[in-house]
């Protein structure tokens, strides 16, 4: 365990494999002004003008988001009514609110939650250098700041992290990681440390980059290397109990046959981060755990580098794996597999994407068992643009069928899954980060700056929301309000923004 850390008070769903993926500054005024300039300005399909599109009505109760990607499965994609719809997306009002951090990441939410002796609906985010925040969702105040132990050791250096925090689902704390290779517990009354626990031996060299994620009283999180994959470090699960922090378990994508946390040193291989935007991907229906790594030796027997993974609902065993038939043309060109989480479609198909352009549709079943599988894929399509996938796909259900959504540096498309195939929708040339599905609209954050609101259907563009460039931030949207952090963690900045847009 570590020291507790400073605690500043400054104010007052679900995704399955095997069936069926369930989806269970001050206010600008002028914002919805200089969107609808910025479209009028811009012949686009990503700025095209509002058409007739079925608006979602407003929710009755109100809802949480509780971990990056809505659900344990990473769905992205959420049937909640949000109180937005393609009629008033146009007239948000956009508060840019200061912290002292940039939040290269997503933010949750949890509504009317005790905070400060007060009832407060908040956000809750984690900066590069391992501060975490409680923010009220009316009025962008601080509520409270957690700064770890040992922070002015890291700030402004090398060492970061790009997780994002996820709630427990009593609404009474939050779990987010650190530059310092540390897993807590938060209280959400005040943002004590109620646990703190290491998953890494060696945090200089191996970094918490995934979002964290929690099923069945368990925090879930992955580990990866920092830019340049310096050695050494090993891509690791680590399994916490939620209640105590134990470390119950820790799978190994490198020696796999060691079930402990290892000196990074003392494995004979390097690399095979778990660095994808989604992390460990949960299956609702059996707690299975799915990981893609990035580069670093494979064998088929304890070293999984460029694989995509099942493991145990513990962690314990490999179900299931799958690599490419070039996995060592693959290691050898820095095209880690593992640049993008897999995603569970439902019906027993999962898709890979990685840094060599490629989407790979997968009949699971077929990569079941501990025997090593190459190759293999069920079909193989090209990114939006043909270039690197860093993002995680967004995937909606609906009444009658499944959607694919996703966004690389130079493009944005959509599928649908048809007779056991990905067939294309629509496609644009406007990139983006991980695409977000709330209220029955497509939210896409360009790095470059803006976010883009879309019907999800036809591709066509409703507003660019202004806003300024990023890296890995994606949006969040719930009750009314949309969460935006802006900034790159690569700057090594110890300020940032998080954007809230609100129809008052």
């Amino acid at each position: 365990m570590a020291k507790r850390g400073d605690v500043e008070t400054t104010g007052s769903g679900e995704g399955s494999v095997h069936g069926r993926l369930g989806i269970p500054g001050r206010s600008v005024a002028a914002c919805a002004v200089a969107a609808a300039l910025l479209c009028s300005a811009t012949a686009s399909p990503g700025c095209a003008e509002p058409g007739p599109v079925q608006a979602s009505q407003p929710s009755d109760s109100l809802h949480d988001w509780m971990r990056f990607g809505w659900d344990v499965g990473r769905s992205s994609a959420s049937t909640a009514a949000t109180g937005i719809t393609a009629a008033d997306v146009v007239s948000l009002h956009r508060q840019q609110v200061q912290i002292d951090g940039t939040v290269d990441a997503s933010a949750i939410y949890l509504h009317a939650v005790r905070v400060g002796g007060a009832t407060h609906d908040a956000f809750f985010v984690t900066t590069t250098y391992g501060k975490t925040l409680a923010i009220d969702a009316d009025s962008g105040t601080v509520l409270w700041r957690y700064t770890p132990p040992g922070y002015d050791s890291w700030a402004g250096t090398y060492r970061i992290t790009t997780a994002t925090p996820v709630a427990d689902p009593d609404r009474q704390y939050i779990y987010a990681a650190g530059p310092d290779g540390y897993v807590r517990k938060l209280d959400v009354r005040d943002g004590h440390a109620v646990w703190s626990t290491a998953i890494t031996r060696l945090p200089r060299r191996e970094k918490i980059a995934s979002p964290l994620n929690w099923f069945r009283g368990r925090v879930i999180a992955t580990t990866g290397g920092y830019i340049g994959d310096r050695p050494p470090y090993q891509g690791h699960v680590a399994i916490l109990d939620a209640a105590s922090g134990a470390l119950l378990h820790v799978w190994n994508s490198l020696c796999s046959d060691r079930r402990e946390l290892m000196d990074p040193a003392s494995c004979r291989a390097s690399d095979s981060a778990i660095w994808g935007r989604a992390g460990a991907v949960v299956d609702s229906t059996t707690g299975d755990i799915f990981v893609a790594t990035g580069n670093g030796p494979w064998n088929g027997r304890d070293n999984w580098g460029d694989a995509t993974l099942e493991l145990a609902p513990d962690a314990t065993r490999i179900l299931g794996n799958y690599t490419p038939a070039n996995t060592d043309e693959l290691d050898r060109t820095d095209a880690d597999l593992g640049s993008t989480s897999p995603v569970l479609l439902g019906g027993g198909l999962v898709a890979q994407g990685g840094k060599d352009g490629k989407i790979r549709l997968l009949r699971w079943a077929q990569m079941s068992g501990t025997a090593p599988h190459k190759g293999g894929e069920l079909q193989v399509v090209s990114t939006p643009s043909g270039t690197d996938l860093f993002t995680a796909p967004a995937v909606l259900h609906t009444g009658t069928s499944t959607w694919m959504f996703a966004a690389d540096n130079g493009g944005t498309a959509a599928w649908v899954l048809q007779g056991g195939r990905l067939r294309p929708r629509w496609h644009n040339r406007h990139g983006g980060t991980s695409p977000v599905v709330a209220g029955g609209l497509l939210y896409v954050y360009d790095p470059h700056g803006g976010l883009r609101v879309y019907d999800p259907e036809s591709g066509r563009g409703l507003v660019v929301l202004v806003c300024g460039p990023g890296h890995w931030n994606s949006p969040i949207v719930a009750d009314g309000r949309i969460a935006l952090p802006e900034g790159n963690a690569n700057r090594h900045a110890t300020s940032g923004v998080l954007d809230i847009w609100r129809l008052k």
